[in-house]
C-alpha cells in the first residue's frame, strides 16, 4: 500500500511530462511536414547536374 503513495505521483507526473513533450514539439513545428521527407527519398536523381560529365 505504501508503494502506491510514491507510484501514483509519479505516474502522473510521467502523464503530464510526456504531454508537456508532445506539445512543445507540436508547437515546434514538428509534425508540420509528415509527407515531405517520405516523398522526397522516391524521387529520381539519376539525373546529371549541371557541373558534372556523363560517363
Amino acid at each position: 500500500m505504501e508503494a502506491l503513495y510514491l507510484l501514483v505521483p509519479l505516474s502522473i507526473a510521467l502523464v503530464f511530462g510526456a504531454l508537456w513533450v508532445f506539445f512543445k514539439a507540436s508547437d515546434d513545428g514538428q509534425f508540420e511536414d509528415l509527407e515531405g521527407p517520405a516523398l522526397r527519398i522516391l524521387q529520381d536523381d539519376d539525373a546529371p547536374s549541371a557541373g558534372t560529365k556523363p560517363r
